[in-house]
Order: C-alpha cells, then sequence, then structure tokens
C-alpha cells in the first residue's frame, strides 16, 4: 500500500497544483492541465539519479521564501502524510517538532481560511484553494504550490526507495540494482528500475482519471489501509517487544481503531470510484513479493537438504579425486555450512579444481549495520591438506557491498588471521594466547575469535576460542613469532595462489515445480519465479565479480 500511496501521491498532488491553471482560465481545457501535470511527473522521475536531496532542493530556495512569509502553508497542504519518509534523512524529534509547531497549526489555518472564504463564496467549492488567492499573487502562488507538490512527492518516491532496498535485504522483493547518490547520507538511494516503473504507473493514473477525485479516492484508499495495517502492527510491537501493560496496549488500540475503522468503513463506499486502483497495486506487488520469497525460501530449503556430507568429501582424499591446478577458487553459495550441492556437480563434471577453495556465503541480518570487524567468519573445511575453507559474509539491510578488489582483500586477510591464529592455539593453552594477544594492541589489526557456538571463551579486549570460526580482532607483532613452520608454509602457499589468480564460481540454478505439484504452484515456480529471476540482477552483479573472472556452474532443482 506504501507503494501504492509512492504512484498516487505524486498524481494527486501535481494534478491537484497544475490544476490552478484553468481556475478562472475556462478557456484552457483540462486536457491541458493533464499534459502539463504528466510533462513535471516526467521530470521529476528523470531527475531521480541526481539524489533524492538534489531533487528536493531544486524548488527549494521559491518554496523558502514563500515559507517566511507565509508561514509555511503551501508546504503543509500536500503530502502531510508523507512526512514518515523523511525518517531516512531527519531524526523522530525533528519531524515530531515539526508537524506539531509547523505543519499541524499552518494546516489549520489553510482549512479554516478557505472555509471562511466559502462560506461568502458557497460557489466556489471546486478549487477553493485557488478561487481564494488574489489575482496580484495568483501566479506566485501557483508556482510555489507546484514545487510544494514535487517536494511532497519526493517524500513518497524515496521512501518506496527505502522499503524496496530493506525487503530485498530481507529476501522479500527481485534483486535490483541500488545506487547510493550521496557521500555523505548513506540511506539517499536510488533504484531505477523501481523509479522507471513508478513513473509509468503514475502517468498511467494521471492520463487515465483526468481529475482529482478519482485520484483522491485512491489515495485516500491507500492512505486510511495504511494507518490502519500500521496501527495492528503497532500493537503487536507493544506486546511483544516493548511489552506494555495490557490495558495501555488496549487503550492505544481501541482510540486508533475507532478513527481509522470509521475512516476506513468511509473509502469502502469509495472502491468503485477510483479507490481499486491501490488495492490492484498493493495486490500485484504483493504476488510478485510473496512468490520471491517462496521461491527462494523453497530453493534455499532444496539445498540445505541435498548437501554434500563430510564423509564422500573425506572420501575423496586431498585431491578430491581432481588434478589441483594453482589458484584460489571462490564458491558462491547460500549455505552458511555444509558443502553446497553445485560443489559435487563441479567436480563430477570437470576434471580439475583449483588448489585453494574457498565457500563464500553473503548473507543479510535482519538488523541495520553489521561492524566492519565482525564482517567475516572463517572456519576450515576438512584437513589442512584439503586447502578448503569457508568464508561467511555479513551485511545489515541498510549495508552494501564494496568494490570487488575491496571486498577480496578484506575476505583474505581475515583468512590469512584465521591460519595464524589457528596455529597459534595448537601450540599455547588459552592462558598464553591471551597474554600474546594483549601486548601492542596500539599496532595491531581487529580480530575477533569466536567458538562455534558464538560463545568466547577467553576475552581481553579480544575474544579468543579454541574455534576455528574468526573475525577481525586484535594481533600483535608476538605472535609472528609463534608461527611454525607449517603455518608460513601454508601462508605462502595461499600467497602465490592468490597471485596466480581468483576464480569466482557461481551456481545458475534453475528452480522447477515437481511434476506431482499442484497447479498453482506450478505456475508460482514455473512461470512467475522463473520470469522475475529472468529479469532480475544476476549474482556476478550483485557480488561485483569480474567477467574475466567468472564462472557459472547450471543446475536444476526440483521443489
Amino acid at each position: 500500500m506504501v507503494i501504492g500511496d509512492g504512484i498516487l501521491t505524486p498524481a494527486i498532488s501535481v494534478l491537484s497544483a497544475v490544476g490552478g491553471i484553468n481556475v478562472g482560465h475556462t478557456v484552457i481545457s483540462n486536457d491541458v492541465v493533464v499534459l502539463v501535470a504528466v510533462v513535471i511527473i516526467v521530470g521529476l522521475f528523470s531527475m531521480q539519479h541526481f539524489g533524492t536531496d538534489k531533487v528536493g532542493w531544486l524548488f527549494a530556495p521559491v518554496v523558502l521564501v514563500w515559507f517566511i512569509l507565509i508561514g509555511g502553508i503551501m508546504l503543509s497542504i500536500t503530502g502531510t502524510e508523507a512526512l514518515f519518509a523523511d525518517l531516512s534523512h531527519f531524526p523522530v524529534s525533528s519531524i515530531q517538532i515539526a508537524f506539531t509547531v509547523i505543519v499541524f497549526p499552518c494546516l489549520l489555518l489553510s482549512y479554516s481560511g478557505q472555509a471562511a472564504y466559502l462560506l461568502k463564496n458557497p460557489d466556489n467549492v471546486v478549487g477553493a484553494f485557488y478561487h481564494s488567492i488574489p489575482d496580484s499573487i495568483y501566479w506566485p502562488v501557483f508556482l510555489v504550490a507546484t514545487g510544494a507538490a514535487v517536494v511532497a512527492s519526493q517524500a513518497t518516491i524515496s521512501a518506496t526507495f527505502s522499503l524496496v532496498k530493506q525487503a530485498l535485504a530481507l529476501g522479500c522483493f527481485p534483486r535490483v540494482k541500488i545506487i547510493h547518490t550521496s557521500k555523505t547520507f548513506h540511506n539517499q538511494i536510488y533504484i531505477p528500475d523501481i523509479n522507471w516503473i513508478l513513473m509509468i504507473l503514475c502517468i498511467a493514473v494521471t492520463v487515465g482519471f483526468k481529475n482529482q477525485t478519482q485520484i483522491g479516492n485512491a489515495s485516500g484508499t491507500a492512505v486510511v489501509i495504511v494507518m490502519l495495517v500500521t496501527t495492528l502492527l503497532m500493537t503487536l510491537i507493544m506486546i511483544l517487544v516493548w511489552r506494555c501493560h495490557w490495558i495501555i496496549v488496549l487503550i492505544f488500540t481501541g482510540l486508533s481503531l475507532v478513527v481509522e475503522c470509521t475512516y476506513f468503513s468511509a473509502v469502502l463506499l469509495k472502491v468503485n470510484q477510483g479507490g481499486w486502483v491501490p488495492l490492484v497495486i498493493a495486490a500485484a506487488f504483493y504476488i510478485i513479493m510473496y512468490v520471491w520469497h517462496y521461491g527462494t525460501a523453497k530453493r534455499y530449503e532444496t539445498e540445505l537438504h541435498s548437501k554434500v556430507s563430510m564423509a564422500w568429501i573425506l572420501g575423496l582424499g586431498p585431491s578430491l579425486g581432481l588434478v589441483r591446478v594453482p589458484g584460489i577458487g571462490l564458491v558462491y553459495s547460500e549455505l552458511a555450512s555444509g558443502v553446497p550441492h553445485i560443489f559435487s556437480h563441479f567436480i563430477t563434471n570437470l576434471p580439475a579444481l583449483h588448489s585453494v577453495v574457498v565457500f563464500v556465503c553473503v548473507k543479510y541480518l535482519p538488523v541495520h549495520k553489521v561492524p566492519e570487524e565482525e564482517r567475516f567468519l572463517v572456519k576450515r573445511i576438512g584437513p589442512k591438506s584439503f586447502h578448503m575453507f569457508r568464508c561467511v559474509a555479513r551485511y545489515g539491510y541498510q549495508d552494501h557491498h564494496k568494490k570487488d578488489t575491496d571486498f577480496e582483500k578484506k575476505l583474505f586477510d581475515s583468512l590469512f588471521l584465521f591460519i595464524r591464529l589457528e596455529s597459534l592455539m595448537e601450540g599455547c593453552s588459552d592462558s598464553d594466547v591471551s597474554s600474546l594477544l594483549g601486548v601492542e594492541t596500539a599496532q595491531s589489526d581487529n580480530i575477533l575469535v569466536k567458538s562455534n557456538d558464538n560463545s568466547p571463551q577467553s576475552n581481553l579486549g579480544n575474544t579468543v576460542s579454541s574455534s576455528d570460526s574468526i573475525v577481525l580482532a586484535n594481533s600483535s607483532s608476538h605472535t609472528n613469532n609463534r608461527i611454525s613452520e607449517i603455518e608460513m608454509d601454508e601462508l605462502e602457499f595461499l600467497n602465490n595462489c592468490r597471485d596466480i589468480g581468483v576464480v569466482h564460481i557461481l551456481g545458475n540454478t534453475v528452480v522447477k515445480a515437481r511434476r506431482d505439484s499442484k497447479f498453482y504452484k506450478k505456475i508460482a515456480i514455473d512461470y512467475i519465479y522463473a520470469f522475475l529471476r529472468k529479469i532480475c540482477r544476476e549474482n556476478s552483479a550483485i557480488f561485483n565479480v569480474p567477467q574475466e573472472s567468472l564462472l557459472n556452474v547450471g543446475q536444476i532443482l526440483y521443489v
């Protein structure tokens, strides 16, 4: 519904502002108004790649002057419900103060003024705002209103980008390209695919309805349903997260639902007068998101059950029954444990394999950001002679991948540090390790060693355990003095393999429904999910993998 509001708000805001052209000028037809509105909408969406801050500030000088003169009335009459979108750029307290001190009083003054005008001029109900403006300042107000409509529309567009980005990080939206438009503000993003979809749908709504009444009904339906669903979700937050007293929850829910259900019952009468538009838009996006999440979950579940057992890997011996050629192979998988089935498919169809194999798993966690020092978890797979490792790279839903070279460098730094600490812990007791790692921390890198159950066993500013899973923590120059010859040989071996070349191995998995599946499952998996995977970004683009170092391995999974 919020995405639908991102389509409807630009349409009704711009059309309402531009509608002032034919107030008192009957020679200008409604088609001209719609054409001007479409031109402004196209211009608005075309400027999104410059960044949400630049598009909003493009009209800021004119709006600011009028804000000083009139008290902000013009900005407050459009897009007031979209203030929540500014959470990406301003703290909650700023928005609360702005709404309470400026926006809400200006809304009261604006609508009270129009009501007073209508008491003396009851025939000018349609376009009351523009009719009430004196002729001497009519066109300046028209320009400011149009600029304010653009600013209000910008808020819902940027909110849509933010929602899509977070849904994508949680696996609930197809993979799309995300561009960060600001080096200073991380939350200012631009999504080209979503931008053009919003523009096309917005133009279709504007041209299709051609009047503010039906678009207003559609926008009202979207806003009321968003408010209703938000209240229900807020109730769950108060019960499960904040653990508020049940009386407080009951009072909040009851008072909110009395108001919102009243509005909701009113918009139900407007469904056949334009209110059906947000319902159709919401249903379409819901189907896309649900099918994508369902298909992705089923694919992961199938891969999890078909992963290769360690007994089979160990039975192949250090060479894995193949010719081990110099170099490092980074095998990307969604599994954080075990050997993926794509690897067995790879080694059974090709006669050679790289000397060092690292299974890379990129995981998005339901947190805002993952600290850089906790980014990578490294683990050894099998005996040392196999030269096989696993690296889990963890990102929050507002983190983003750096360049491929930077990702590789940090991955190999973590791998080398893991080998050092592994050798150190084999030759020393826990107390020796702690004392060694506690020296000269000012000149050290960040290393954090964690156990398999994620519980640290030794902590002196650094956390060290006897396990083989690590992320960066503190290392000292004394560590190098305890490195064994075997460790030195392995580090030199890894360095030589990295210098020879790194190959990124990606699985190109085709997901199909089983033959005995029900028809709706076949439609969802074989057609909708397959189409979404075909048009969305490839894994190589997401991981920033250079094409000259890319190797795709195909397989078919039946879910």
